[in-house]
C-alpha cells in the first residue's frame, strides 16, 4: 500500500513580498478564495496568516484571523485548517542602544499571541520553537520566543484541543520541542515542520535534512519545506525521507523563473512530484488520522 503523503498549502506569509504578483492573496476573502484553490487542487491541509486588507502588511489582528477563518469555512474548504501562532515576537533592537527594542518590535505575552487561537478555533496551528536572527527582505531582527513563553502557549494548545505544529529551524529547535514533549507539553503523536532555505537559517540541502530528521523522536509526524526556488527540491526530499511536504505563496511566489505561481499551481506541482514518486496525497480526513487530529 502506497504512503500517504499530507501535503500542506502555505497561502499567504506575513513577511514582504514582490508587490508585482498580480494574485497574491490579502484580504480576508481572497485569503479564503485561495484556501479553497489549494484544496481544489488536492492540499491536505492550508496554514493560514492574515493581512492589513488596506496595507498588505502583516497583521496579528485576532477579529482579522476570526473574520478570515469564518470565510474558510464559509467557503466549504475540508482541508485541515492550520493558523499560524508565529504572530508577537519580533524584536528590533534599538540602533542607538540594543539593550532596548526599538522601532518595529512587537514581542507580546504569551496570552495576548494565543488569543486568535482561542477566537477561531482550528484543527492545529504553530508553534515556532526558536529565537533566532532573521531578515524581512532587507531589514534584520531577532525572532524572540523564550522557553517559558513557548511553555505556556503549548499549555493553552492542549486546553483548547488544537494540535501544535511545532516549527523548527534548527537541530537545537527540535533538542528543545523534544524536551517539551518529554514533560508533557505535546501530545502523541507530535508533528514537526521542518523550516529550510531561511536567511541565516538552514540551508535547504539533502544532508541537512536527514540530520534534522534523525534528531526526531519515534513516532513523530514530520514535514520540511524549502524558501523559493528550493520549494519543490525539499519538497521531493521530504518525501523521499518519509516525511510530508509544504509549498505555497507564503515561500515561494514563482512556477518558475519568471512565471508567479498561485497556490493551486504549486499544490497541484507538488501533487505531481508525489505522485511520480509512487506515493499518494492523503485527502484532508486521512491526514487528520494520521495527525492524530482530535475530532470536534
Amino acid at each position: 500500500m502506497s504512503r500517504k503523503v499530507i501535503l500542506t498549502c502555505a497561502v499567504v506569509g506575513e513577511n514582504k513580498y514582490n508587490r508585482a504578483h498580480p494574485n497574491f492573496p490579502i484580504t480576508p476573502q481572497q485569503i479564503a478564495d485561495s484556501a479553497l484553490e489549494a484544496e481544489q487542487a488536492g492540499a491536505s491541509a492550508v496554514h493560514l496568516h492574515v493581512r492589513n486588507p488596506k496595507t498588505g502588511e502583516g497583521s496579528r489582528d485576532p477579529d482579522l484571523f476570526l473574520e478570515m477563518a469564518t470565510r474558510v469555512r464559509d467557503n466549504g474548504v475540508k482541508a485541515v485548517m492550520n493558523i499560524t501562532c508565529g504572530g508577537g515576537g519580533v524584536y528590533r533592537p534599538d540602533p542607538a542602544d540594543e539593550s532596548r527594542a526599538g522601532p518595529g518590535s512587537d514581542v507580546a505575552p504569551a496570552a495576548e499571541r494565543v488569543r486568535h487561537i482561542e477566537m477561531a478555533l482550528p484543527e492545529m496551528c504553530s508553534i515556532d520553537v526558536t529565537t533566532q536572527n532573521q531578515m524581512d527582505g532587507d531589514s534584520e531582527y531577532i525572532y524572540l520566543n523564550s522557553q517559558a513563553t513557548l511553555r505556556k502557549m503549548a499549555k493553552r494548545f492542549q486546553e483548547l484541543g488544537v494540535k501544535p505544529e511545532i516549527e523548527v529551524f534548527a537541530p537545537g529547535d527540535i533538542l528543545l520541542a523534544n524536551q517539551m514533549l518529554a514533560d508533557g507539553f505535546f501530545d502523541a503523536p507530535p508533528m514537526y515542520q521542518i523550516v529550510m532555505g531561511t536567511r541565516w537559517g538552514l540551508p535547504a540541502t539533502p544532508e541537512t535534512l536527514i540530520y534534522m530528521r534523525n534528531l526526531l523522536p519515534a513516532g513523530a509526524n514530520w514535514a520540511a519545506f524549502g524558501i523559493a526556488r528550493m520549494q519543490m527540491p525539499m519538497a521531493a526530499q521530504a518525501v523521499l525521507l518519509g516525511g510530508n511536504v509544504r509549498v505555497g505563496l507564503e515561500d515561494n511566489l514563482y512556477l518558475k523563473k519568471g512565471v508567479w505561481a498561485t497556490n493551486g499551481t504549486l499544490v497541484a506541482c507538488a501533487r505531481e512530484i508525489i505522485e511520480r514518486m509512487g506515493y499518494e496525497v492523503a485527502t484532508p480526513d486521512e491526514a487528520r488520522a494520521i495527525l492524530g487530529l482530535r475530532k470536534r
